[in-house]
């Protein structure tokens, strides 16, 4: 069902038509949740630290937490002391909870571990993104590392959170979809949404071909296959074997279409639930011990404690152009000085 909704949403097929009056209602909803807080019946709170929201429009997975990880890192280029919140979907805490290095995914969900790793930033979970970014501050004061900036890992319509700023990453194949809003298309909110964000990503896909659209493009650039057991660089080829491919993303397909682009014959293919949760019995039935069982990072953060030695993960590195990066950084340096 899940599959025939999103190929609906891409090929405007006529039945999404009958959820027209739902559409209309969600459209209702929203509107007046966001009245309520431009008019301060409902409190938006700012905090002390200035925050950047880094987040998507429409459903499914739209390649947010390599962005997340590329701003981290550009922050942390430009000497700021950067924390990061999140959701943490996938993991089992109810309250706020700060990650670590030991931090089990399960605890915390995949993509905030990955963060971690992949930056060694403060990182807090909670689905209070309020107190999630409080217990950040409160910490990074106790460890005497005053925090410069806040990114928020999802959450463009969290409106209870104040930003300063905010990051909307499309992804550049399916873009909007039929243009329409839940359930009748994709999107959560109106493209009107892109236009005082501090920067619109297109993931993957052509640029607008109209003038002063906002738009700039971020490759994915793989950074060499590594084994999910020791996260040791592989040094073997995939030549006259067997591969298997997984993924447990919001686009599965974008990881498939990747291993093409590296020229990887991929025997099967299985697309799993994003945010799945994994155990060895299920991920070993899907290859023996003579073929290479080959996923994302996404996914990997998860398998560590019962992979297999023929089980690799392909990290990912946004990619953004210079001038582009450079404008951003200008931005950022004004909203850190209230300019």
């Amino acid at each position: 069902m899940k599959k025939f909704i999103e190929q609906s949403w891409q090929k405007h097929h006529p039945l999404m038509w009958l959820t027209l009056p739902l559409v209309l209602l969600y459209w209702v909803i929203t509107a007046l949740r966001r009245l309520c807080y431009r008019l301060g019946i409902k409190e938006t709170i700012t905090l002390p630290v200035p925050v950047i929201v880094v987040g998507n429009l429409t459903v499914g997975g739209n390649g947010k937490t390599p962005v997340v990880v590329w701003l981290v890192k550009l922050l942390q280029s430009m000497n700021y002391n950067v924390g990061v919140i999140s959701r943490g979907y996938g993991g089992d805490n109810e309250g706020e909870l700060l990650v670590t290095s030991s931090t089990a995914p399960k605890e915390c969900g995949d993509e905030p571990k990955l963060i971690v790793n992949s930056t060694n930033c403060l990182l807090a979970v909670g689905r209070n993104r309020v107190k999630a970014a409080e217990l950040l501050i409160e910490q990074a004061k106790l460890n005497n590392t005053p925090l410069d900036f806040i990114v928020s890992d999802d959450g463009l319509q969290h409106y209870r959170l104040g930003r300063a700023g905010e990051i909307v990453v499309i992804d550049g194949k399916r873009r909007f979809g039929n243009n329409h809003l839940l359930p009748m298309g994709p999107n959560r909110e109106g493209q009107w949404r892109l236009d005082n964000s501090l920067m619109t990503i297109n993931n993957g896909g052509d640029l607008l071909n109209k003038p002063n659209s906002g738009e700039h493009l971020m490759m994915l650039k793989p950074l060499g296959f590594k084994r999910v057991i020791d996260h040791q660089p592989m040094n073997d080829t995939f030549e006259n074997s067997d591969v298997i491919a997984m993924a447990g993303i919001g686009y599965p397909q974008r990881f498939f279409d990747t291993l093409s682009d590296l020229n990887i014959t991929v025997k099967n293919q299985h697309a799993f639930d994003d945010h799945q949760s994994y155990d060895h019995q299920t991920l070993q039935k899907l290859a023996n011990d003579n073929q290479w069982l080959l996923m994302t990072e996404k996914d990997a953060v998860k398998c560590v404690g019962f992979a297999q030695k023929n089980w690799c993960y392909l990290p990912v590195e946004a990619q953004i152009d210079e001038q582009a990066t450079d404008q951003l950084k200008q931005k950022l340096e004004d909203i850190k000085h209230g300019i």
